[in-house]
């Protein structure tokens, strides 16, 4: 069952990933339309700014669940890899709720905005004026999905034993004998 909610999620997260893509080569397409339109044919621009903005920021959110899934994220990780496998298991469970709690809660405010755009009708002041609950679902669609994310990895963590992690070992080895390796190498 859990391996079965890990993979479903895991697919969904790779699907989000390919729009998340698209988006982002839509928005290329559209600022190199953008130049054309504005500086070769000197004609005005009315939806092609908004677009690159709404459509960048929306593949941000929803490849963010691939970003986690491939733990592509931008970590410090100097105190983790200092740690015993078991320490650091429970380490990186903290890390992993404390991001769940935190997407959670996200997810909860994204949502609420969504929905008063979506019921309010609202458009954006531009002259181009899209109703804002299109480019605003991408908000709670991402964080909901690092949420189920957030908890696959949590139960692949919970399931496998702590292992030892061979460039971790290499570090912290590196750091108890750095000291004396270093007056070796001076002398």
């Amino acid at each position: 069952m859990i391996s079965a909610y890990v993979s479903a999620v895991g697919a969904l997260s790779r699907l989000l990933a390919i729009v998340a893509t698209l988006l982002l080569i839509a928005a290329m397409l559209v600022v190199c339309e953008m130049i054309l339109v504005r500086y070769v044919f000197r004609a005005a621009t009315i939806w092609q700014t908004d677009f690159v903005i709404f459509a960048a920021t929306a593949s941000v959110f929803l490849g963010a669940p691939y970003v986690l899934l491939k733990n592509g994220h931008v970590g410090v990780d100097v105190v983790e890899l200092l740690l015993k496998p078991r320490p650091r298991r429970v380490l990186r469970i903290i890390g992993a709720l404390c991001g769940l709690a935190f997407c959670a809660a996200m997810l909860a405010a994204s949502y609420i905005n969504f929905e008063e755009a979506w019921s309010a009708g609202w458009k954006h002041s531009s002259v181009w004026a899209p109703r804002l609950w299109i480019p605003l679902s991408a908000l709670p669609v991402g964080f909901g999905m690092l949420c189920l994310q957030y908890v696959a990895q949590i139960l692949v963590m919970l399931r496998e034993p702590p292992q030892a992690d061979p460039a971790a070992e290499h570090i912290a080895m590196a750091h108890a004998v750095a000291p004396h390796a270093l007056e070796e190498t001076v002398r």
